[in-house]
């Protein structure tokens, strides 16, 4: 396995988020109560959120645990942008469920990504994604500020996608 390619490991759980990075913060209203909070962790810690949200993910377990090797891939072909990480983190709570993971090597950007359930006081289940990170390979310098953009949106993507697998479920 490759080395972690920043020194800030565990930011995205712990904060602040390390400068010198683009920071990304998005949160979605995913459900209500118990049963869609445990429905939303389920759907975020074992890759069905990625997957149904058009990522090819190849992962080394089940679930999200620390030391696991995550695989993505988005994209067709030739255009498909491939990236490497490694959970660094993960929270199996009574009202938190998540992950971090850490860019390697083979990863065009270099930072930390973590994806959170949380069953708030009053009942919302919500899903926020937390990053930081900036380009390491020439095209995602190339790409300058259309990368955030980018993440923006699949952070929105991922949302929608958590709600619609909760919604689903649902009899």
């Amino acid at each position: 396995m490759s080395a972690l390619t920043y020194p800030e490991v565990g930011a995205t759980r712990l904060g602040p988020l390390p400068a010198g990075y683009s920071h990304l913060h998005h949160r979605t209203r995913v459900g209500r109560g118990p049963e869609d909070f445990a429905a939303a962790g389920a759907a975020v810690t074992e890759w069905r959120m990625h997957r149904a949200s058009g990522v090819r993910l190849e992962a080394s377990t089940r679930r999200a645990e620390p030391g696991s090797t995550v695989r993505l891939a988005l994209g067709v072909g030739p255009f498909a942008i491939g990236a490497v990480c490694s959970i660094v983190w993960t929270e199996y709570g009574a009202d938190r469920i998540g992950f971090g993971y850490g860019t390697l090597d083979e990863h065009p950007e270099q930072g930390e990504e973590c994806f959170v359930v949380d069953l708030a006081d009053d009942g919302t289940v919500w899903f926020t994604v937390t990053a930081f990170s900036r380009p390491v390979r020439w095209y995602t310098r190339l790409a300058g500020p259309l990368v955030p953009v980018i993440q923006r949106w699949y952070a929105r993507r991922l949302g929608r996608t958590v709600r619609r697998i909760v919604t689903a479920r649902r009899p």
